[in-house]
């Protein structure tokens, strides 16, 4: 039991420490997360659908990148 003790205890850490990393590189504007080209945005009349593709494929090849560090 131990061991899920610590997974959850290592997964919040990784939680808390990549949503303050988020809100510190949204302050800043760093690369126009979320508005890279590519993201896929339709505005018509009072509708606006927005789909960020792009940023979605950025941050699985961080996190497969980050992941596989640690796997070891």
């Amino acid at each position: 039991m131990s061991f899920v003790g610590k997974f959850i205890l290592q997964l919040g850490i990784i939680l808390v420490l990549l949503g303050g990393a988020i809100l510190l590189l949204d302050r800043l504007n760093f690369l126009h997360f979320g508005r890279l080209p590519g993201d896929i945005r339709i505005h018509r009349g009072n509708f606006t659908f927005y789909f960020p593709l792009v940023t979605c494929l950025l941050i699985s090849l961080i996190l497969t990148f980050f992941f596989s560090l640690f796997r070891k």
